[in-house]
């Protein structure tokens, strides 16, 4: 049983969410600002920004002037992500910030 669940579980994960990631002879972690960042591992091959409700935000319902419903989408946070190609053999890197830190590490596939 044990030979048939990993190989299951390898192509279940395409990517692995870790709490630290090693950068030249360096450590960032979750919790980490941008500037920790950039000091510790340098620039990114790839910057991506974006605008995304915020985490366990609901519509609201309210009533406008004429007593019609609206309903109000909670507004925007942006999210920027930073991947780091880290050298051949070792795995892209995905840094995702919120509000100007670290909030998640992601290892993508294998550089080749």
């Amino acid at each position: 049983m044990k030979f048939l669940m990993i190989p299951f579980l390898l192509a279940a994960s395409s990517a692995l969410a870790v709490d630290t990631f090693r950068c030249k002879n360096d450590l960032v972690q979750i919790g980490d600002s941008k500037a920790t960042v950039m000091t510790r591992c340098g620039e990114p091959m790839m910057k991506d920004s974006s605008c995304e409700a915020p985490r366990n935000s609901q519509p609201t319902i309210s009533t406008d002037q004429y007593g019609r419903q609206v309903v109000v989408q909670p507004t925007c946070e942006t999210v920027e992500k930073w991947t780091y190609n880290p050298g051949l053999g070792d795995f892209y890197t995905t840094i995702r910030f919120e509000r100007g830190n670290i909030t998640s590490i992601t290892y993508g596939d294998r550089v080749k």
